[in-house]
């Protein structure tokens, strides 16, 4: 894509070549599940604050819902930009510029991918200082979350290559957690009702509809997976054909998340099942999660036991703190090259501790919500170009492309509504996608798109 008139992430860019690409078990679906094995998404499921959380009415109506997700997740975020980063062998950012434009692309996808990195290891300093406080009591959480962040920022830049070499073991701690936890419990399961949840939510908050459960699953899913779902572009460029990038989402995506997200789901339903574990977490009044102070978990496993597992649980998540570190620098790098990568990781390293000591970062569901916002519209706007271009993608288009503009407003403004507590609008992240993706389809039909270069 050698020309003087592109922006240098246009002009400098090069196809992934065949000889580098490898089978969907070696790339795409160890990477997407050790995403959802992190115990931040398969914890904070639970964290519903209302009567009964997701289990409020039974266990086969949010396991519906769970499955749904991942197969919206699929189809819908992930399989259309895969599939054109397969074809072209190009990252994100650059298939991103025939939504956008060429200018454009600089901003999004570009640098806002980097940005929302910051919010990804603000969310990660966060959760992982509380479990490790749960063992270094002795330390400030405040000290923790300083430490865990300025160690994954460095490492990111700097060290990324030896916890490369660790990271592959890292999802096999938080998935041999949740099977020891499933088989301890699993002779409650059959006998659980929804009144056997402990109510600890306040009085207001009645127990959520079959529709409410389905309905947040599925906006907690999406929101999470929004930005791993448009960077399934990356992901489709190291795939060496269709078959790679099918097989690498159904299993890395589909049943990534119905295996966590159900086993968690099934270890709440077996300790609120059974007696004595129900009549011990009514009496520390444990609210509907799996770690935590009080946790379910202490309470199935004993205080000493949890507080190791938690620990584990916490160094398991380090690599993906030091790759959120690792994806910013390279968006910065790739789309302001004469800014130095060091100084704007530093600076978003500083900006994520910051949301993880007030507790902004605490409020998982909002960074999702925001995510969702963001990267929602970008995956409406990929799987219309790629019905609309039958599959090929045609390069990028100049300058700023009103079509990806015009949709990525309409899209961010819906998903962001309920965050802001203008209107309650349900599911917003699917929402998100979905008006980004009818309006990029009207604005292509009334030919309010740049011409590509």
């Amino acid at each position: 894509m050698e020309n003087k008139k592109l922006p240098s992430y246009l002009a400098n860019a090069k196809p992934n070549p065949s000889s580098n690409r490898a089978p969907w078990y070696k790339n795409t679906t160890p990477t997407y599940a050790g995403i959802f094995l992190w115990f931040v998404f398969w914890d904070n499921i639970l964290r519903v604050p209302n009567q009964g959380g997701i289990l409020s009415q039974g266990i086969l109506i949010p396991i519906g819902g769970i499955i749904l997700a991942a197969f919206l997740c699929h189809f819908l975020f992930y399989y259309a930009g895969a599939m054109f980063g397969m074809k072209k062998g190009m990252p994100l950012y650059i298939i991103g510029s025939s939504i956008f434009g060429a200018t454009g692309g600089i901003l999004m996808p570009g640098l806002l991918m980097g940005i929302l990195q910051y919010g990804w290891l603000a969310v990660n300093i966060y959760f992982s200082a509380l479990l490790l406080h749960e063992t270094l009591s002795f330390i400030p959480i405040e000290i923790i979350m300083i430490a865990w962040g300025g160690l994954a920022a460095f490492m990111g830049l700097k060290g990324i290559k030896y916890v490369a070499k660790v990271s592959s073991f890292g999802p096999f701690i938080p998935l041999s957690i949740l099977l020891v936890l499933v088989v301890m419990v699993a002779k409650d399961i059959p006998s659980f009702q929804p009144s056997d949840i402990v109510y600890s939510a306040p009085v207001a908050d009645s127990p959520l509809s079959s529709f409410g459960v389905v309905a947040f699953i599925i906006a907690y899913v999406i929101g999470f997976f929004a930005t791993a779902g448009a960077a399934g572009v990356d992901f489709g460029s190291n795939a060496r054909n269709k078959k790679d990038v099918s097989l690498g989402g159904l299993y890395g995506i589909v049943f990534a998340i119905a295996l966590t997200c159900i086993a968690a789901l099934l270890i709440v339903a077996g300790a609120y099942a059974n007696p004595e574990l129900s009549k011990e977490l009514t009496e520390k009044g444990t609210p509907l999660l799996i770690t935590g102070d009080n946790s379910i978990m202490n309470v199935i496993l004993g205080s000493s036991t949890a507080k190791i597992l938690m620990f584990l649980l916490a160094i398991s998540a380090f690599p993906s703190a030091c790759f959120s570190s690792l994806i910013a620098a390279n968006s910065f790098k790739a789309m302001l090259p004469k800014v130095n990568s060091s100084a704007s990781v530093a600076c978003g390293a500083v900006v994520a501790i910051a949301l993880a000591i007030t507790g902004v970062a605490g409020n998982a569901m909002g960074v999702f919500t925001i995510i969702g916002a963001s990267f929602g519209p970008i995956c409406g706007a990929l799987l219309v170009e790629y019905i609309i271009s039958k599959g090929k993608w045609n390069g990028p288009r100049r300058g700023f492309n009103l079509a990806g503009w015009l949709s990525w407003a309409a899209g961010f403004t819906v998903g962001i509504l309920p965050l802001l507590k203008v209107c309650n609008i349900p599911i917003a992240p699917l929402m998100a996608f979905l008006v980004g993706a009818i309006v990029y389809f009207i604005c292509n039909a009334l030919n309010l798109k740049s011409k590509n270069i």
